[in-house]
């Protein structure tokens, strides 16, 4: 009896302390996580906490807050079927579904799919934004709070490639950044009312990248993106405080910052020193051999990482971008990776997830095979590592 009280004590602790996932790629999106203990080793039915069945495709990573697990999904002959699901998180039951209809059209490129764009969730409300421009607020019984259809308000919205940019939240606004071939704009939206705080005109260009919010000295900034452009927002009213126009820059990968740097990834990797209203950031160094594919760089303990779409692993000094090794694994690789108690996850589009040290020389832990698409950046909450694939949502965890 004090051994089943002591494993529940144990399981119980381990929950309050977990830690939560408000966003694409994590907390500040930057692709890293405080959680220990995080598997190694995995496969279909070794060191499986739970799988959920999923109704339909997406690209979109898990978010988590409150014990709970959130992800979108589309289904339908055409994906015009959108979902947002509620899981708990300790055994994975479904606690809830919402489902709603596509306001407008569902034409994408066959990788990816209307559930492309990660949602947010804030400990009282989850923000899902679909690749067909809607945009929906639910509480966290999922109850409806209010709708956008951002087609229906702005009618030539349209990318027939497909939309993924992620919301991201800035204060107590909702970021969007919708970069297409039709009206381009970044819009700031009230989190209570789902009305426009402020709206700026964008490039005219397909661009998948998300926002990124840089706080530095107090001052927290919305970064935003262009194949030519970084420019930097004031959160509460769209104003441009600087900007920064290299060249060539990424149209998938999000910008990140740390150790004092905001990483721009392009033909060239950027490391800037952050601006100042009207003055452009300093560039402290640039690196043509750390331009990465679809995935978005990630840092540990001072270092850069970067992967291309086939495999080739970078790590660099962050300080200095000295090139400190490469390394090639198997496969092709969209989604962005993560960083967590000393190691890196690597998921391929096949199904494979490497697991590398984060040390100073490259060293594959493991390779491990769950035989379903994923295409999704992979997230770590109490302990365990979420997966989500086309098919299932994974909670994966040492027994």
């Amino acid at each position: 009896m004090k051994r089943i009280l002591l494993l529940t004590a144990i399981a119980l602790t381990t929950l309050v302390h977990a830690e939560d996932v408000p966003q694409f790629r994590g907390a500040g999106g930057l692709g890293t996580s405080t959680e220990k203990n995080l598997p190694i080793t995995w496969s279909k039915t070794e060191n499986v906490r739970w799988k959920a069945e999923l109704p339909g495709r997406g690209l979109s990573n898990p978010v988590i807050a409150g014990g709970r697990v959130f992800v979108t999904a589309a289904s339908g002959p055409q994906q015009e079927r959108l979902h947002v699901l509620c899981f708990e998180q300790k055994d994975g039951k479904l606690l809830w579904e919402r489902q709603f209809w596509a306001t407008s059209g569902t034409l994408c490129h066959p990788k990816t799919n209307m559930a492309a764009p990660t949602p947010i969730v804030d400990g009282k409300h989850v923000y899902a934004l679909f690749a067909t421009a809607d945009l929906v607020c639910l509480d966290l019984n999922g109850n409806l709070a209010w709708a956008r259809s951002l087609v229906g308000d702005y009618p030539t919205v349209g990318n027939n490639v497909g939309m993924a940019a992620s919301p991201v939240l800035a204060g107590d606004a909702v970021v969007v950044h919708m970069e297409n071939a039709g009206e381009s704009f970044a819009v700031a939206i009230d989190k209570a009312t789902g009305q426009n705080r402020w709206r700026i005109e964008r490039p005219r260009v397909i661009n998948w990248n998300t926002p990124f919010v840089h706080n530095a000295d107090g001052q927290a900034h919305v970064l935003l993106m262009t194949p030519k452009e970084v420019t930097a927002h004031d959160p509460k009213t769209g104003k441009t405080i600087w900007s920064f126009s290299p060249g060539k820059l990424s149209v998938s990968p999000s910008v990140i910052a740390g150790e004092g740097l905001i990483f721009v990834p392009g033909d060239k990797m950027f490391a800037l020193r952050p601006g100042s209203e009207g003055v452009e950031p300093e560039v402290a160094w640039q690196n043509p051999k750390l331009n990465p594919g679809f995935a978005s760089p990630v840092l540990m303990k001072g270092r850069l990482y970067t992967v291309t779409n086939n495999g080739i692993v970078s790590c660099a000094e962050a300080a200095t971008g000295k090139i400190l090794w490469t390394h090639r694994l198997e496969g092709a690789y969209a989604a962005s990776p993560l960083a967590a108690d000393g190691r890196l996850y690597f998921v391929a589009e096949d199904g494979n997830t490497s697991v590398m040290d984060g040390g100073p020389e490259p060293k594959v832990l493991a390779t491990n095979d769950l035989a379903e698409t994923l295409l999704a950046s992979p997230v770590a909450s109490a302990g365990a590592l979420f997966l989500r694939s086309d098919r299932h949502l994974w909670c994966l965890g040492n027994r």
